[in-house]
């Protein structure tokens, strides 16, 4: 099983910036959509940007035209932060909707740990 491996997480002042990387533990055949979630305390998990294979993608619109999210290859994502706001502050979760195996399995709605983000204002 594949793990996501989660990196660039910290503590930074408002109006900072952060870049987020997430990638796979190993090679696999495909991944279809990878994206960034965030949960704050008291609330729920929710989506902040994500893209698809071909490069499409979507944000929250609290994070437009702050964040910005990429990959580089099929199997790492990026997202880099902007003019971080206090209510920015929220672990940030790593997923993969699809990944598909080389053995031809395919495991659905797959996360990594988690990295903290702190928004210092």
């Amino acid at each position: 099983q594949v793990q996501l491996m989660e990196s660039g997480g910290g503590l930074v002042q408002a109006g900072g910036s952060l870049r987020l990387s997430c990638a796979a533990s190993r090679r696999v055949f495909s991944i279809n959509r990878m994206g960034w979630y965030r949960q704050a305390p008291g609330k729920q998990r929710a989506l902040v940007a994500n893209i698809a294979s071909g490069g499409n993608t979507n944000y929250a619109d609290s994070v437009k035209g702050r964040f910005t999210i990429s990959r580089d290859n099929a199997n790492t994502v990026y997202l880099q932060m902007n003019s971080l706001k206090p209510e920015d502050t929220a672990v940030y979760y790593c997923n993969a909707d699809r990944i598909t195996y080389y053995s031809g399995n395919i495991a659905y709605d797959n996360w990594g740990q988690g990295t903290q983000v702190t928004v210092s204002s």
